[in-house]
């Protein structure tokens, strides 16, 4: 299983790391690793840890992201060398493991990066992950997960996980923001994630964390499309972890939308290789959510980005929705020429033709 727990969560919303909060998550999950689990713990906190490191010195003219790139590189070893003293109380060795976005869009980094996990999982290793905050920087769009959320997505499609627990100072997702609606009720089962579940998450309810339970929503997406059940609950839920490995039911579940699928499908779910955008309509999109057809070019209404053949690309709705990704059968300058036109006049058009389909259907996952 694949554990997130956030900044929020680990300094008690305050400006340090809370080290009785980190110690009662280390014991849980000590005793999941008795108990045969293997567990992968995402954790936010350097940034903080920095903070608290550094205290009230600044460097002059240091601000924004070159200031968070310092803390996150003052305070990672502070995390870390905390983590490392809380588990070596129960016998367990720690690994550390930084990644950035870009070094997952490359297959070859994407399969690396998944042997090497596995490979501490064997060997009955906790690994604790982070994204890289002193290289993936906010300019650089491309190279950043965005939020620690996003990256346990990420983590748990890349290690094939079963369970994905987001721990948050919340209880779950609920009807209404239960700061500002007393009456407001936990939702604990979300089947299907859509736009009425996306309204319900508003923005970021912490106050020093990155993430909001909008950027959970959205993890909880690309997890499940991955065959990984998610459940975000509170952190501060006495043996959360241990009750939830025990099948009670704490917080929200987001159970999994499909099964497990096979390495190929489950990178080019996740998103980090995508190469450029095709919109489609509504009819192209029921045709591919009914798992039957191709992506063809009759329902392709726009083209975003530069891609080549054998590219993967995102398919997404006329709202922004992605709803499938994919390998391309002809590059973006050709899919543009062809868009809106029925799959015989593709000769007509294009001086070669690799087949009736934009995106083959065994090229294809569909989120």
């Amino acid at each position: 299983m694949v554990v997130k727990v956030g900044t929020t969560l680990l300094t008690s919303g305050r400006d340090h790391l809370d080290l009785a909060m980190m110690a009662m998550l280390v014991e849980q999950i000590a005793e999941l690793h008795s108990r045969g689990r293997e567990v992968i713990l995402v954790s936010s906190g350097a940034v903080a840890a920095g903070r608290e490191r550094l205290r009230r010195r600044t460097a002059a003219g240091v601000s924004g992201t070159p200031l968070k790139q310092v803390l996150a590189s003052i305070g990672q070893s502070h995390l870390m060398s905390t983590y490392e003293m809380l588990f070596s109380r129960h016998d367990i060795t720690i690994a550390q493991a930084l990644l950035t976005r870009e070094c997952l869009t490359d297959r070859s980094g994407y399969l690396n990066a998944r042997n090497t996990l596995l490979a501490l999982c064997d060997m009955r290793v906790v690994c604790i992950v982070n994204e890289n905050d002193v290289v993936a920087v906010e300019e650089l769009e491309e190279r950043r997960f965005g939020d620690n959320d996003n990256l346990s997505a990420m983590v748990a499609n890349l290690v094939d996980a079963d369970q994905l627990i987001i721990l948050t100072d919340t209880g779950g997702l609920y009807s209404a923001d239960p700061r500002l609606c007393p009456e407001a009720e936990l939702i604990p089962l979300v089947e299907t994630i859509n736009a009425a579940i996306q309204g319900l998450a508003g923005g970021t309810l912490s106050g020093q964390g990155v993430g909001g339970m909008l950027t959970k929503i959205e993890a909880a997406r690309v997890a499940t499309s991955s065959g990984v059940d998610v459940v975000v609950a509170s952190g501060h839920e006495a043996n959360v972890l241990l009750r939830v490995d025990s099948g009670e039911r704490i917080g929200t579940l987001f159970p999994a939308s499909s099964s497990k699928l096979e390495s190929r499908k489950r990178w080019m779910a996740s998103g980090l290789a995508s190469h450029g955008r095709i919109t489609v309509d509504a009819g192209a999109v029921r045709a591919l959510k009914k798992a039957t057809g191709s992506l063809l070019p009759a329902g392709i209404v726009r083209v975003v980005g530069t891609f080549s053949r054998g590219d993967i690309v995102d398919v997404v709705t006329e709202d922004g929705e992605r709803v499938a990704s994919g390998i391309v059968n002809y590059d973006s300058v050709d899919v543009g020429k062809v868009q809106g036109l029925h799959s015989d006049r593709i000769p007509e058009v294009l001086e070669h033709v690799y087949g009736d389909e934009v995106i083959h259907r065994n090229n294809m996952v569909v989120l």
